[in-house]
């Protein structure tokens, strides 16, 4: 067998396979064998009558189409091994010549990893701000846990930012209602910016009962797009009372017996909350100087795979309703070519980073310990809420204990990349990343323990906030 490989573009080879008919004779033997079995031929038992006789029966073309069939995977395999192609989807195969006693020929179009040069990690640089884990960050917390246990009083004055209003929404476009846009006894946090734009600034000041108009473009229903005249009426004010910051409020919004106890709880978890956010910001920002840096190309078709997926995710039964589906991304505020196009910016970008890094690892050897992924399958076992055997069954199922193992080696290629990079905060200063990540020369389960220990601190706050939300 002979091979060549011809690369069409960055992400894209054709491989051309000559396949002499000396070497098919095992490929003969056994389609003969296939076909005799299918075939009943007088005075033979099944499987028993020769090549000859089965020729003349089902015809030559019929066993050279079995034969080429059957043989294609395994050579189109070999030639893959032999030139060290990473593919990364089905080929597109075509048999381009058949001679009939000579030699198969055929050709096969494949979607594959890139060839990517790596810059020098030690010339990038990247600033980071660092947050705040002084007093102020800890009675803003403190004041966030009050909120949650807050009550709302009425109050007859003007509505001020952060108060609770009902209100009253009516909505015209060139005079006529738009009922769509009309609602009342809606309940909004004033400031929060959530709803129609221009409504905190004509509803700041308004006292319970009163009224105003203001102009603002509609953002979905038929009239998405349009100026419209939006009445808001203010029903009633209402200003959220904290509980007083003592030792009682600590005993009953937690599990200490004093307020300097909980504030030092807390002061705790604002540092916690501080550290896996910078940590989560120090790998964005690496990750970007490294996109910058580095010529990622993708194949078109494995970014349109990506992006079908997860739209098809996204909107799930509603995949093949359209109405339903632009009803969804206007009350986003969104239309379905933006949306879209959106997702698949997001698909070639995340696909971009997974051949990055892949390359760096494959560079640097980066290899993973079954500690590691054990101690990564543990954490998200464990971020899900489930038993690490049922969890480890289903991505076996599923096959995708593979990807989680890329997902681990990717983690500690980053960690090892961000060591070499320089890293600073707003100030100028450098910042230490060791701290976060590990050394170079300690790259084990410290930099997946810590990378996955930023994504729990970051999942915690951000429950937090919701719950802070909700209350």
């Amino acid at each position: 067998m002979k091979s060549t490989v011809e690369q069409l573009n960055p992400t894209r080879v054709k491989v051309t396979v000559e396949v002499p008919f000396a070497e098919l004779e095992p490929d003969f033997a056994k389609a003969y064998k296939s076909l005799a079995g299918q075939v009943n031929i007088a005075g033979f038992r099944p499987g028993k009558a020769p090549a000859k006789l089965l020729e003349s029966r089902i015809g030559r073309p019929a066993v050279l189409e079995q034969v080429v069939n059957d043989m294609i995977p395994a050579r189109y395999s070999q030639a893959v091994d032999e030139h060290d192609l990473k593919v990364l989807a089905q080929p597109d195969i075509e048999v381009t010549k058949l001679e009939d006693g000579e030699l198969v020929e055929f050709t096969a179009e494949v979607d594959v990893r890139p060839e990517i040069t790596l810059p020098t990690y030690s010339d990038l640089s990247v600033t980071v701000e660092v947050p705040a884990t002084d007093d102020a960050a800890v009675d803003a917390e403190l004041d966030n846990l009050r909120a949650r246990f807050g009550t709302l009083k009425g109050v007859d004055r003007g509505a001020q930012k952060g108060d609770f209003l009902s209100v009253d929404l009516a909505a015209t476009v060139d005079g006529e209602p738009v009922e769509e846009a009309s609602t009342e006894g809606l309940s909004y946090e004033l400031g929060s910016g959530t709803l129609v734009e221009g409504l905190d600034d004509a509803a700041e000041g308004l006292k319970t009962g009163e009224s105003k108009e203001f102009t603002s473009s509609l953002v979905a229903g038929d009239h998405a797009g349009k100026e419209a005249i939006i009445t808001v009426t203010v029903q009633s004010v209402k200003e959220r009372e904290l509980p007083d910051a003592d030792d009682e409020f600590a005993q009953m919004a937690s599990e200490f017996d004093t307020l300097d106890e909980l504030k030092t709880d807390l002061a705790e978890k604002v540092a916690q909350q501080a550290k896996a956010g910078l940590a989560g910001e120090i790998r964005d920002k690496v990750l970007e100087a490294l996109l910058e840096a580095a010529d990622v190309p993708t194949p078109e078709n494995i970014v349109d795979s990506e992006a079908h997926q997860q739209l098809h995710s996204i909107f799930g039964d509603a995949a093949h309703d359209d109405d339903m589906i632009n009803s969804m991304l206007e009350a986003e505020g969104t239309d379905r070519e933006t949306f879209e196009a959106e997702t698949r910016e997001g698909a070639a970008r995340a696909i971009r980073s997974q051949f990055l890094l892949d390359a760096v690892a494959e560079q640097a050897s980066t290899d993973v310990s079954q500690e590691e992924l054990s101690q990564h399958i543990m954490f998200q076992a464990q971020r899900y809420g489930m038993d690490p055997n049922q969890f480890v069954q289903q991505i076996q199922q599923a096959g995708q204990l593979g990807s989680l193992f890329s997902d681990v080696r990717r983690s500690k290629a980053l960690a090892d990349v961000i060591a070499q990079v320089t890293i600073k905060d707003t100030d100028g200063n450098t910042i230490d990343t060791t701290e976060f990540f590990g050394s170079r020369e300690d790259q084990s389960a410290d930099s997946v323990e810590a990378a996955d220990s930023a994504d729990a601190i970051e999942a915690d706050a951000e429950n937090t906030d919701e719950k802070a939300a909700d209350a």
